[in-house]
């Protein structure tokens, strides 16, 4: 029986089912999906490095080494169960020649190491450990995917000559994020190029509890161990693996959400209308005894059959996306161990999606209770009450054409109503703001100021060189006589020793300098001006526990010196535990010096780094825009894609909204339309009447979804930026995209929508509808 009335309902409403059947299998898709990428995502990085045995603590360091201290020390430390040191020989991009072409562009540390025998491996493409033989070289995975080196190329390295054996995945440096990037080669060619570079030392602890990280690093700096470079741990180095695809997936996961939340709507909005078509039956069945209960089992079956056809149809097309959005996890990290759990907690979202839709088919069906035998079999239509537009008379008219007025009122006084179009319209707006403001954000030239980094035109690096102070002096000297520099900024890091709350000693990075000519965006406070203060990014802010006005005491040759904490700052560089202040130190030597330029003329940005590069070859110079695409390109590229498929979700969900609206509204309004006949309104009266209608809850659906994006969603997206060291987030809005041609895209699709729905007004007649 049910099957009949399903098959026989489903016949008369083809259209209607349709698009329901739409939205649920897009919701499934989409919860599948996402569902799929945070399995994979965390089961691909999980795996690469258990492959690669990821040491749980590194620190990099240039300089002089004494090998049996740190071997006494890991010996004595109960928590190691692994030690060694590797050696990173750092060399000049531009003798890095990958067929014909030079690496002199790169913004990256490149550099050159053999196979570890212990841990921290570098793996192939299969995720097995290298073996490099001589006169093979092995190249990071990113170079591969931006086309920089293919297999089999000819290499040329302080004319040593290599060939391209394979790609490689490094499970410390695989991100853009992490600044250097190793190359593979043999013992013997190591050897024979090693006098040509400067060799960095990754000091390498793998313990036996990883809970007693934070003991263990208090515990090495205490020990006034090797520490002239940037530490990473663990936890850090899941997080640059993570960063990029994670901000697609939580953009699509946001998306998801809010496509269910747009499922739901609509579902309720056509279960409505066919209630409000079946009242007098609905009626008659309750005035013959059939029980509520029974009625509610005729519906709940057909939207059981409805959101079970589009659950498979959603889960099914997930398999068609899958793969394209896997890509770039795969080549990054390879496969996910987790991939038969994936499959199986997407079914498990797929399967609550469909329990939601009959949960929230139950819920409406709830009104059969009130609704009256009597009263149903009488009118045949619910009685609705137009309360809140009596004071909105067409005789009092004076500022709109009639038509233009008559849809307008209809709005106000059916609000509920139209209650439903108004939540998808604002869904749907944001939905198409919120990835693209992130779009925008992370793409701007103002992002660096989240990566440390004030904004500037130009940057230089000088590191792993002698005499890094007389080099950075030479090179402002320069800039200081040069008429196109309207000004520049040279900073220095050097690691000192700060006093915890309980009297231990960290280790502190902090960069020196005069920070207010390149400011950053603080969360809290502002710049060190003052010899006595320090600024400290998040992630060390809340390590240590401090906030603006707190001391921090940092020991300088066996004396304390107190600073007073000026700002807080946002950071995602060096494991985003980086400090600033404006104190002068010749007690220390130099981890490396950065300079910051900004030109009169932002035409001449690459020619000037071009030029400064031939007339400094021991500096790393590029142009900022160049910094952030080679240093955060891949994530912008994965948002991009993301915001771009959610514009074309949220257009597709507007129409198919407002056409199934409409068409429902129609037949709902069919006496009124007929009765505006009868007066004489014509045709073309009527459209006019249901594009007012449109148009004017659309209006309100994006300036509630345009407020909404801009609030809700900068503290959305806000929250998951700081998860990586980002805070006082702020969206940075392009104003002609924003609010002139998204609006109008929305309108146009609307309006389309809008006019394809209502066509069948024009053929209600007048007797057929008006005889009661």
């Amino acid at each position: 029986m049910y099957f009949r009335i399903i098959r026989n309902d489903i016949s008369k409403s083809k259209l209607i089912t349709l698009t329901t059947m739409i939205f649920v299998a897009a919701a499934a898709m989409l919860v599948s999906l996402a569902a799929v990428l945070v399995v994979h995502l965390s089961g691909a990085i999980d795996t690469l490095m258990t492959q690669a045995k990821t040491p749980h603590f590194m620190q990099m360091h240039s300089g002089a080494i004494d090998n049996e201290r740190l071997a006494a020390f890991a010996e004595q430390s109960s928590n190691v169960d692994e030690f060694q040191v590797l050696e990173f020989l750092n060399v000049d991009s531009t003798q890095i020649v990958m067929d014909g072409n030079s690496l002199a562009n790169s913004v990256q540390d490149n550099g050159f190491s053999t196979q570890s025998s212990k841990f921290d491996y570098l793996l192939d493409l299969d995720g097995k450990v290298i073996n490099v033989a001589d006169g093979e070289l092995y190249v990071p995975i990113s170079y591969m995917k931006d086309g920089i080196a293919k297999l089999g190329d000819q290499t040329t390295v302080f004319g040593k000559k290599l060939t391209v054996a394979g790609f490689l995945r490094d499970s410390q440096m695989n991100s853009l994020l992490a600044s250097s990037k190793r190359f593979l080669v043999s013992e013997n060619d190591f050897a024979e190029i090693k006098d040509f570079g400067s060799t960095e030392y990754l000091i390498e602890f793998r313990l036996k509890d990883l809970s007693e990280l934070g003991a263990f690093e208090t515990a090495y700096t205490s020990a006034g161990l090797e520490a002239n470079g940037p530490t990473i741990t663990y936890p850090l180095f899941k997080m640059l693996n993570a960063i990029s695809d994670g901000l697609m997936i939580a953009v699509i996961l946001l998306i998801s959400v809010l496509v269910v939340a747009i499922a739901f709507m609509c579902i309720r909005f056509t279960l409505l209308a066919k209630i409000e078509d079946d009242y007098r039956e609905i009626g008659v069945l309750k005035a013959i005894g059939l029980r509520v209960s029974d009625i509610k089992k005729i519906y709940i079956a057909k939207y059981a059959a409805i959101a079970a056809a589009g659950c498979t149809l959603g889960f099914a097309f997930s398999f068609v996306f899958r793969g394209m959005l896997l890509e770039n996890i795969r080549l990054y990290m390879g496969e996910s161990g987790n991939a038969s759990f994936a499959l199986f907690l997407g079914l498990i979202g797929v399967l609550l999606v469909f329990l939601a839709i009959i949960a929230n088919v139950s819920i409406v069906l709830k009104r059969f209770r009130k609704i009256s035998p009597t009263e149903a079999i009488r009118f045949g239509i619910s009685q609705e009450k137009s309360a809140g537009a009596k004071r909105f008379c067409l005789n009092r008219n004076r500022l709109f054409n009639t038509n233009i007025f008559l849809g307008i009122k209809d709005v106000l006084a059916r609000k509920r109503l139209y209650a439903t179009m108004l939540v998808v319209l604002v869904i749907s707006t944001f939905i198409i703001i919120v990835p693209q403001n992130l779009y925008n954000t992370i793409s701007s030239k103002s992002f660096i100021t989240y990566m440390g980094i004030g904004s500037s035109d130009m940057r230089v690096d000088i590191q792993q060189t002698d005499n890094i102070s007389g080099k950075a002096a030479e090179i402002a000297k320069a800039m200081e006589s040069d008429g196109s520099i309207s000004q520049y900024a040279v900073l220095t890091t050097k690691t000192f020793k700060a006093k915890t709350e309980k009297g231990l000693e960290e280790s502190l990075k902090i960069e020196l300098g005069d920070h207010s000519i390149f400011p950053l965006g603080y969360s809290a406070g502002r710049a060190p001006a003052a010899e006595n203060e320090i600024a400290l990014s998040v992630l060390n802010a809340d390590e240590l526990g401090k906030r603006v006005g707190d001391v921090i005491t940092l020991v300088i040759e066996e004396e304390e010196k107190n600073l007073t904490v000026s700002g807080i700052y946002s950071d995602i560089t060096n494991g985003g535990k980086t400090a600033k202040a404006a104190f002068t130190d010749n007690s220390l030597d130099m981890m490396w010096s950065v300079i910051y330029a900004e030109l009169s003329d932002k035409s001449l940005v690459d020619g000037k780094a071009s030029e400064y590069a031939d007339r400094f070859d021991y500096a790393k110079i590029s142009g900022i825009d160049e910094y952030i695409t080679q240093t955060f390109g891949s994530t912008i590229s994965s948002v991009g894609k993301a915001s771009y498929a959610a514009i074309a979700v949220a257009l597709i969900i507007m129409v198919l909204v407002t056409l199934l609206f409409m068409k429902m509204l129609v037949t709902k309004d069919r006496y009124s339309i007929a009765m505006m006949k009868a007066l004489g309104f014509t045709n073309s009266d009527i459209m006019v009447q249901y594009v007012t209608r449109s148009v004017f809850v659309l209006l309100v659906g994006i300036v509630l979804g345009t407020l909404l994006a801009n609030t809700i969603g900068e503290v959305l997206t806000g929250a998951v930026i700081s998860s990586f060291g980002a805070s006082s987030f702020k969206f940075v809005v392009n104003p002609l995209s924003a609010y002139l041609l998204y609006p109008l895209m929305m309108a146009g699709s609307v309006l389309i929508a809008t006019i394809i729905g209502t066509l069948g007004a024009g053929q209600i007649k007048i007797p057929e509808n008006i005889k009661e």
